[in-house]
């Protein structure tokens, strides 16, 4: 996404003096003239023309001008803080130069602004109604951008429609890559009415977690032992944050063990999982532990309850 303008001091002292001449010239440039021209003189009629055009075009260039300073100033931040969504920055540019169009139409046909805000909103009424999707898709775009639900390079997971890594958060859509390379695009309208997990905020470490059912006459202090040396020898989840191994069922048929790790980000979700189960299934097959069942059943922690802290 294109990042905000960047504003030299130089520049900005350019606008600053292009806007103040225009200014001066619209307001004493007509008293001097008509004490130095004769009083029937052809530019005479130039000089209304000239004073609206020129402050027309002051007030754009001041409209250009706050824009730049109050982008730049919005896109300096501190080290691990997150940078302010760019659909507030564009709306605060059509605000700006939305206030100088009126401005100049104001001057233009020398009617107030109550008069203009009328006229003019009639036809946004009119065109409204014939865009009234993609007026949707807009206003939640920017209420997209005001909450900042997920930022980019954020993995999310939109309810029912798509999960993957932000890419682009745009006016009327937002696009994501997911996990298989594919290129996603969803209109905002539909992202607003939906649940969304993000799994990279906060922090992009998470909790995530297996469940697997092991024989009722294996001791559980005795099976949490193997799991949990299997485990101290993992290389693919977070440091320092060693895994925790629970029972969450006990009955005849077996005892079902829940194993806790951190994933140091979404992406390495499926690297983790792999890990923790090949490592537990060599442990177990060293020590001579059959499984209660032919398999181990995976609970995927993110489908079921989203994000685990």
């Amino acid at each position: 996404m294109k990042t905000p303008d960047r504003i030299t001091p130089s520049r900005s002292w350019m606008l600053a003096a292009t806007s103040l001449a225009l200014l001066l010239a619209a307001a004493f440039a007509e008293p001097l003239l008509l004490r130095l021209l004769p009083p029937d003189h052809a530019l005479q009629a130039w000089f209304g023309p000239f004073r609206t055009g020129a402050l027309a075009l002051a007030s754009f260039i001041g409209a250009h001008l706050a824009h730049v300073l109050i982008a730049a100033r919005l896109s300096r931040r501190s080290k691990g803080q997150r940078p302010v969504p760019k659909v507030l920055v564009d709306l605060l540019r059509i605000f700006l130069y939305l206030l100088a169009t009126l401005v100049a139409l104001s001057l233009l046909f020398r009617q107030g602004l109550p008069g203009i805000l009328t006229g003019s909103g009639l036809v946004l009424a009119v065109l409204g109604f014939a865009i009234r999707n993609v007026v949707a898709d807009t206003l939640s775009g920017i209420a997209l951008g005001i909450e900042a639900p997920f930022r980019i390079g954020d993995w999310v997971r939109i309810e029912t429609l798509a999960q993957g890594r932000v890419q682009e958060i745009g006016w009327r859509t937002t696009r994501l890559v997911t996990g298989d390379s594919t290129y996603v695009i969803l209109p905002n309208s539909q992202i607003s009415r939906q649940q969304i997990t993000n799994f990279s905020a906060p922090r992009k470490e998470y909790r995530d977690h297996v469940e697997l059912m092991l024989p009722v006459d294996l001791p559980v202090a005795q099976a949490k032992e193997v799991i949990e040396q299997a485990l101290s020898g993992t290389e693919s989840i977070v440091d320092g944050k060693p895994p925790e191994v629970h029972v969450v069922h006990y009955a005849p048929q077996g005892v079902v063990y829940r194993v806790k790790y951190w994933v140091p980000q979404h992406d390495r979700e499926p690297i983790c999982r792999n890990e923790i189960f090949g490592v537990i299934d060599a442990a177990l097959r060293n020590r001579g532990v059959s499984l209660a069942y032919a398999h181990m059943p995976c609970v995927d922690s993110r489908m079921a309850y989203g994000k685990v802290t």
